[in-house]
């Protein structure tokens, strides 16, 4: 049911089925009966003042076989083929990959989730709600998850079948802790929230996570913050020229998924792409790499006129404002490649959208070193042993990466993500020591 609540009462104004059966067995289970009327929009559940909470242990049964449901019920939906975000959140939550997530866990320590968790998702990524919610869930929590205000296609189809799932007796549990909810930007009912929750999962740029931090929270609250990361890919010009077509076919379509399907937009993304190699090797890989990707990109994706303004519009301004810019390369309005002859150190302030890339070449593999901080997140990579890059982050002792992933790679959403453990950091130990 799609309700709005707020002084006044529930009323309703949809006709999307309720999704909040109280579980018979589950008395224990205390209403979060202080939580105030707010005027928010629940898309999946009833009204938050019936939620109830009462944690379960991480990888708990009820978790993994509605997560795995959900999975079964999105991989066969017509939008699974028209949006590969959703189709991608199906397969990461199907049975098998829980089950390895779970041995990967272990059970070191007697664990319970934390309690009520509040998730404020990202206005700009459709799908990522879920994998916050996923991850709330797997934890153990209740949660109020935040969606994003826009009304993306992915997110209605996903919060379509989460709200069916919950409307099975199997599912009651489940459906009497959890909320689904929209609402405009505002501090009053993010703070009202977050006073009642043991954890938020905070998604945003930098000012937002500051901002959300100023809010009244609960004395015991965890919070996880995801605010603005850089990401950038490593290219070994050798490897890329010896590539076999059938190698060379999956480092593109790897390439597209990593960019395209977000457009450019998502925290892992790459906005730089290094070269290993001397130029005349590095031309030459770059011409074979770019030009296919080219290719590519006629068949699958269409750009918006705006958005093309808006990447002129970059070019321009990098121009301006960036002196190691030594030219550009276009590929229709497709891809905009700005060449450097050396790495600012201040790089991750220009970043690209929709296909814009800057490009640097070299022969020293640690150059990156120099500009890596704290933000930076994921490193993809070809041709390039990832265990070295490892070791060397490590030895080097940076700041930011934590992520060192192939091409293809970097949307691969896991149980560590910006180097936090997810699942451990949204459950609690009880301890027998």
């Amino acid at each position: 049911m799609k309700m709005i609540a707020g002084a006044g009462g529930v009323a309703n104004i949809s006709r999307w089925p309720d999704a909040s059966p109280r579980p018979k067995s589950e008395a224990a289970a205390t209403p979060m009966k202080n939580i105030p009327e707010l005027p928010v929009i629940l898309r999946v559940g009833g009204p938050l003042n019936t939620l109830e909470c009462k944690p379960l242990p991480p990888y708990s049964v009820q978790a993994t076989e509605f997560l795995a449901a959900l999975s079964k019920a999105l991989l066969a939906l017509p939008a699974a083929r028209q949006y590969p975000d959703i189709a991608a959140f199906g397969y990461w939550c199907r049975a098998a990959n829980l089950t390895k997530l779970a041995r990967e866990f272990g059970t070191q320590h007697p664990r319970l989730g934390r309690g009520l968790v509040l998730h404020i998702a990202p206005a700009n990524v459709p799908v990522n709600f879920a994998f916050s919610f996923a991850f709330g869930l797997l934890a153990g929590n209740a949660n109020i998850v935040r969606i994003p205000e826009r009304d993306f296609p992915q997110v209605e189809v996903i919060c379509d079948e989460i709200a069916r799932l919950f409307a099975m007796p199997t599912h009651s549990r489940l459906a009497a802790m959890n909320r689904l909810i929209k609402y405009p930007r505002s501090d009053g009912i993010t703070g009202a929230l977050s006073v009642h929750c043991q954890a938020r999962m905070l998604w945003g740029g930098d000012a937002t996570i500051t901002h959300l931090r100023k809010l009244p929270a609960h004395p015991r609250s965890v919070d996880i913050a995801f605010a603005d990361r850089y990401s950038f890919c490593l290219m070994q010009a050798e490897a890329v020229l010896g590539a076999d077509g059938q190698a060379m076919t999956e480092l593109v379509r790897g390439f597209f998924n990593d960019v395209f399907l977000l457009d450019q937009n998502a925290c892992s993304s790459p906005h730089l792409v290094i070269w290993r190699g001397n130029h005349e090797q590095a031309g030459q890989a770059q011409n074979r790499f770019w030009s296919a990707m080219a290719a590519h990109l006629k068949q699958r994706y269409e750009i918006a006129p705006i958005h093309a303004v808006d990447k002129f519009v970059n070019l321009c301004r990098t121009a301006n404002m960036l002196p190691q810019a030594s030219g550009s390369i276009r590929h229709d309005n497709l891809i905009y490649r700005v060449s450097l002859n050396g790495l600012p150190t201040d790089i991750e302030q220009h970043r690209g959208q929709y296909g814009f890339f800057y490009e640097y070449v070299t022969e020293d593999l640690g150059c990156f070193a120099e500009i890596v901080g704290e933000r930076y997140q994921t490193l993809t990579c070809f041709g390039i042993d990832r265990d070295s890059l490892v070791r060397f982050i490590i030895d080097e002792g940076l700041t930011g990466i934590d992520r060192v992933v192939p091409v293809g790679k970097a949307l691969d959403m896991g149980a560590i993500w910006d180097g936090y453990n997810l699942v451990q950091e949204l459950s609690r130990i009880v301890s027998t020591a």
